[in-house]
């Protein structure tokens, strides 16, 4: 259990069962929806950093932060 939480002991108690319960189906859905929330937080980020930027560079720079310089320049060329 983690003392910075917020979340109050039992709470959190009650959520790890209930995770532990979960299907495989429903914790592979529930990442998947992280996932998304993630993406979609890292390209509001982007284009408030980057306003004036077209929306190919604002996507060569999400996929710089996904996979990483060498492999975003390789699928960028590809899709070029």
């Amino acid at each position: 259990m983690n003392t910075l939480s917020d979340t109050h002991p039992k709470i959190e108690q009650m959520q790890i069962r209930l995770m532990r319960q979960a299907s495989a189906q429903r914790k592979l859905e529930m990442v998947a929806q992280m996932n998304h929330a993630v993406r979609t937080l890292m390209w509001s980020g982007l284009k408030h950093r980057h306003p004036k930027k077209p929306p190919e560079s604002l996507r060569r720079m999400l996929a710089e932060l996904l996979l990483g310089q060498e492999l975003a320049q390789k699928v960028c060329e590809h899709d070029a």
